[in-house]
């Protein structure tokens, strides 16, 4: 049986990471998964996979998980850069704090996850790197202004990365999902904004199943490494914007 390379996902234990694990997994991938919450991955039962607890924001962590999981499976082929926080809100009245632990997650984050495969990738001229931003990195929203900020962030060093990586044969993928259906109103402790998020989200029709998007990311990945996709932007029908 042919042996599919290592695949490692950020933010695995919800939503597109978990859905993304779902999907390489039966494939046959083996699987690295990090996340804050160990018991949620644990919960998910995948085989062939190293779990680790990761915070993001340490970057030295995220490089000693893909050292280990590499040291088993082999090299990363693929890096689903997912861990994100929503911290939605009306701007004049959100506490600073709430910017830091989004700039510091959404974009530091992103550039450590990045950071631990690139190089290798590089070397072995193959690779696949899929960056999480959102449709909110492709136009803004009310009270989403901080949120945005670091999705465009992840868009434009996207765009930044696949030119300078496309030399080595390695591919960048950006994934910007409209309202899926996942934890992340959790992160919203705005009230007003979280009624207002639901309430649109209602006159949509609901969100998109996160399987549908670890679906397309999966099928994105097995095209030939000569294929990119470049973008994948996935809204439910009714979301006109």
């Amino acid at each position: 049986m042919e042996t599919k390379p290592l695949v490692a996902i950020t933010g695995a234990s919800s939503g597109i990471g978990e859905a993304t694990a779902r999907a390489f997994s039966a494939a046959g991938h083996p699987v690295l998964l990090m996340a804050r919450r160990m018991d949620r991955m644990e919960a998910l039962g995948l085989p062939n996979a190293v779990l680790r607890q990761v915070d993001v924001r340490d970057r030295a962590a995220i490089a000693a998980a893909v050292r280990d999981a590499e040291d088993r499976f082999g090299p990363v082929d693929m890096m689903l850069a997912n861990a994100g926080i929503a911290r939605l809100a009306d701007i004049g009245r959100q506490p600073p704090e709430e910017w830091d632990e989004m700039i510091d997650i959404n974009t530091k984050g992103v550039m450590n996850t990045v950071h631990a495969v690139m190089n290798g990738m590089m070397e072995r001229r193959r690779g696949t790197l899929v960056m999480m931003s959102s449709i909110a990195g492709r136009k803004v929203y009310p009270d989403h202004t901080v949120y945005c900020g670091t999705k465009y962030f992840v868009h434009a060093v996207s765009e930044s990365l696949r030119e300078y990586l496309s030399a080595y044969d390695v591919r960048v993928i950006v994934l910007s999902p409209g309202v899926i259906e996942t934890e992340v109103l959790s992160g919203v402790l705005d009230e007003e904004t979280l009624a207002n998020y639901k309430s649109n989200k209602v006159k949509m029709g609901g969100g998109i199943g996160a399987d549908i998007v670890g679906d397309l990311i999966l099928n994105a990945y097995q095209l030939p490494q000569k294929a990119l996709v470049q973008e994948i932007c996935l809204t439910p029908t009714r979301q006109t914007y």
